[in-house]
């Protein structure tokens, strides 16, 4: 296909910014409808050729922009802030061009959903759908932070090597960094384990010239008006388009992914809004084939093999050209259920006919072993409580999960790692079920009620379920957290009395996976999982300005007896 190529066309936004922005259409002077990408990352770099071709072939106009303040873009960037206005002002300049028929969809993934989502909120005439992809619903709950718990792996990873290092030439031309600055980044970038471990968190010099929006997220630990400005999920209202939402189990923005899907079903601001569509493979940030170091989902698993630009082609052409495909008609929740390696479409999310099962902690008060503790859907009548000792300075590592860490691809630190090293720790317990009989098919949210206490007025706890298999591989499939100071309400601290009794309900996000006959299902706890999570100091004081130093232990206790009765809340789908 001939094709006509207007590289970094400046766009002026209503405060004189210019954006650069490329075109891509095919060489005809028909007017079509337009994708827009908004990203963060070099527009040159990240907008792939192949979905470009694609989408050109199926007869759309694509346009990809830096987003404000990045690469060839003029202006400041601020994460977020400035994405509504500038979308609102992007949308309505391809509105307006020769190219275009009027009619504009979004798409991309991560920060591109991000634009996604805050420019369908405002006064967007010529947008007409999104398709984000594992993105967030809240640039608090489930980006920055998640349970009052910072997200130090993934965001000073983000912030370093995704962020800073592109801005470190802007930085030295305008006298904000010197030459060192590179290096010193490099250095860091390379050296991030070191900096993980580094205290107080607030102590990152090399950021404040190029990034100190990283500052500002952490004098934010509350989900207080200065995040609640941006969050998608305060504006379901006010969205009038259709969305396709595409996540994956081990992304690290799940549950944002799920909270939008619900979220513009019941809220959204027109009847097509609250019909969104939602994909869910079994992929993290990052890494979208199924396959894994510890191990693969199958072919049908590969986002390529699941074709999901043409999904997304389909479902623009439905509601940007109005073509009537029967997409109506089809069930508008695809999800992958690990175990079986299946895709299967299903009426809605949560699964309707989901029976939601309280499966209760049990031990002798000595679960801190992997075979010390059991799960069963038998209430607790009087039994010992169990305890560990979690110190910060010796935190539980993370292993898997819905991680976003350095490493090859991010698909190293991410997915269904297998958890015996955690396992072994005395700081973890352990309930687990009998071997199962039958096939067990657990697909929806996942959520954990503790009962417990502490010597500590703050401290974590944190929940994981994981598929042990028969040979006793402990391959984990979702995991929360929960600071305690936030166990009301993220946007309040509230302490605890030490050794008084509390109860704590964790959201451990979801899953769909098929828990084989001779498989048991495990549950863990303990109170630490990093660096994807910043390690509670058990002080009560501000944790990103405490050092290490400043660190205590606490003796923390889960009480699951008659009168506590702790418990993994599993949704369970029987389809014999």
């Amino acid at each position: 296909m001939d094709i006509r190529i207007a590289k970094n066309v400046q766009v002026p936004m209503r405060d004189g910014e210019l954006l650069a922005t490329d075109v891509y259409r095919p060489s005809t002077d028909e007017p079509r409808p337009a994708v827009l990408f908004r990203v963060p990352y070099n527009k040159e770099m990240v907008v792939p050729a192949a979905e470009v071709s694609k989408y050109l072939q199926a007869g759309y106009v694509v346009v990809a922009q830096d987003t404000r303040g990045r690469f060839a873009s003029g202006g400041t960037f601020n994460p977020f802030f400035d994405e509504r206005t500038d979308g609102e002002d992007t949308l309505r300049w391809i509105s307006e061009q020769d190219f275009s028929d009027g009619a504009v969809a979004m798409a991309g993934s991560s920060y591109y959903g991000a634009t996604q989502w805050l420019a369908a909120a405002g006064d967007t005439p010529a947008l007409r759908a999104i398709a984000p992809n594992i993105t967030a619903s809240s640039y608090y709950e489930g980006w920055t932070y998640q349970g009052g718990a910072f997200q130090l792996g993934f965001i000073l990873c983000w912030t370093l090597g995704n962020l800073a290092l592109a801005d470190v030439g802007k930085a030295i031309a305008t006298g904000r960094g010197g030459p060192q600055l590179f290096s010193e980044l490099v250095d860091a970038v390379d050296g991030i384990q070191d900096w993980y471990r580094h205290t107080p968190l607030t102590d990152v010099p090399l950021l404040h010239d190029v990034a100190p929006y990283y500052t500002d997220w952490l004098a934010h630990p509350q989900d207080d008006e200065f995040w609640q400005a941006t969050a998608p999920r305060e504006r379901y209202h006010q969205v009038d388009v259709p969305s396709l939402n595409i996540g994956g189990w081990y992304d690290c923005f799940l549950g944002g992914t799920l909270a939008n899907y619900v979220g513009m079903s019941k809220q959204g601001g027109s009847d097509v809004a609250r019909r969104p569509r939602l994909i869910v493979g079994p992929w993290s940030h990052g890494m979208s084939l199924g396959e894994f170091p510890s191990g693969s989902f199958g072919l049908l698993a590969n986002s390529m093999v699941a074709d999901l630009t043409g999904r997304q082609t389909r479902f623009f052409d439905r509601h940007v050209r109005g073509i009537d495909n029967g997409l109506d008609d089809e069930p508008p929740v695809r999800i992958f259920v690990m175990g079986s390696n299946v895709w299967r479409d299903e009426a809605d999310w949560p699964l309707p006919d989901t029976r939601y099962t309280s499966y209760y902690l049990h031990s002798d008060g000595r679960a801190n072993t992997a075979a010390g503790g059991t799960l069963s859907t038998a209430a607790p009548e009087d039994e010992p409580s169990d305890v560990y000792l979690y110190n910060p300075r010796d935190p539980v590592p993370t292993v898997g999960g819905q991680t976003f860490l350095p490493g090859f691809m991010l698909g190293s630190n991410s997915g269904p790692r297998e958890r015996r090293e955690v396992e072994a720790r005395a700081d973890v317990l352990c309930f687990s079920t009998p071997p199962l009989d039958n096939d067990t098919e657990v697909t929806g949210p996942v959520s954990l009620v503790l009962h417990v206490s502490s010597s500590a007025v703050d401290t974590d706890f944190t929940g994981a379920l994981v598929d042990v298999h028969p040979d006793g591989r402990a391959v984990i499939l979702t995991e929360g957290i929960l600071r305690a100071r936030y166990r009301n309400s993220t946007r309040i601290a509230e302490f605890m009395v030490p050794e008084e009794i509390y109860e704590l309900t964790l959201d451990l996000w979801a899953t769909s996976n098929l828990f084989r006959s001779g498989h048991r299902i495990r549950l863990e706890v303990s109170s630490s999982n990093f660096p994807r999570f910043d390690r509670n100091s058990n002080t009560g004081g501000t944790i990103a300005e405490e050092h290490e130093s400043d660190y205590r232990p606490a003796l923390n206790r889960i009480h699951h007896d008659a009168e506590h009765p702790s418990r993994l809340v599993l949704p369970i789908i029987d389809r014999s």
